[in-house]
């Protein structure tokens, strides 16, 4: 299957760090399950790996004309490694998941179908049946339930990896590191309607988690009132034409 002749219409970006033995399976099932929505290419980003993850994506790519692969020199965090794949992306709508394997593509066309309404610009999994340890479940609803008291913005699962959004709306969006899990609270600022769509958790086929809680929770906790700021700031969304 060759998605290279034409423009894709979705572009999956998918950030990685030394997740050398999660690469081909996931692979796999997207081309799996995008195959379907039309012309498609995967930006896989690799944010400093130490292991064989580049190694391994470049022999993934041998065969699949519609894998990209972009290399951070130095580990920049998740955030950093979606807006670099956005930014490079050439698909007008984009997809994103994390690279352990824990999201399931198969649920990226029930998330891009939900684009249809053009009022909508980003459709949020929201996982069910979670696998993570009970600590770290237990921390997420905590933070979960705190920003959505805060910020009001109807998502119960801001942390989900599978996300599908309109490419030119996300970079008008004001960066900053943990953008990923502002985004639903910041769209909505922007006048768009947001789909939220039930996904199913699975467990990390390989490896463990380089992206960990505590280091981000003070972090967190400044970039939820920033938010808060910038929706307080934010009064009306202008809806303007050109007179001719």
């Amino acid at each position: 299957m060759d998605q290279t002749s034409s423009s894709p219409q979705v572009s999956i970006v998918v950030p990685v760090r030394n997740e050398a033995d999660n690469i081909l399976m996931l692979v796999d099932e997207i081309e799996r399950a995008c195959s379907a929505i039309g012309p498609f290419e995967v930006v896989y980003v690799d944010d400093g790996s130490t292991d064989r993850t580049v190694e391994v994506i470049q022999e993934a790519r041998r065969t699949r004309p519609w894998l990209r692969l972009i290399r951070h020199e130095a580990s920049c965090g998740q955030s950093a490694a979606v807006r670099t794949g956005v930014r490079n992306a050439h698909g007008p709508i984009v997809a994103t998941l994390d690279g352990d394997g824990q999201n399931d593509p198969a649920f990226i066309p029930q998330l891009v179908a939900a684009l249809d309404d053009p009022g909508t610009a980003l459709a949020a999994g929201q996982r069910v049946g979670r696998k993570d340890g009970t600590y770290k479940s237990w921390q997420s609803k905590i933070a979960n339930g705190v920003r959505q008291s805060i910020l009001k913005d109807g998502t119960r699962d801001t942390g989900c990896g599978l996300k599908v959004f309109r490419r030119d709306v996300y970079l008008a969006l004001p960066y900053f590191d943990a953008l990923h899990r502002f985004m639903p609270a910041l769209v909505k600022r922007e006048g768009y309607r947001i789909a939220h769509v039930d996904v199913v958790d699975r467990p990390r086929h390989a490896g463990r988690s380089n992206y960990g809680l505590l280091d981000r929770l003070w972090v967190g906790i400044l970039d939820l009132f920033g938010v808060w700021w910038l929706l307080r700031r934010r009064r009306r969304v202008p809806v303007a034409h050109e007179v001719r």
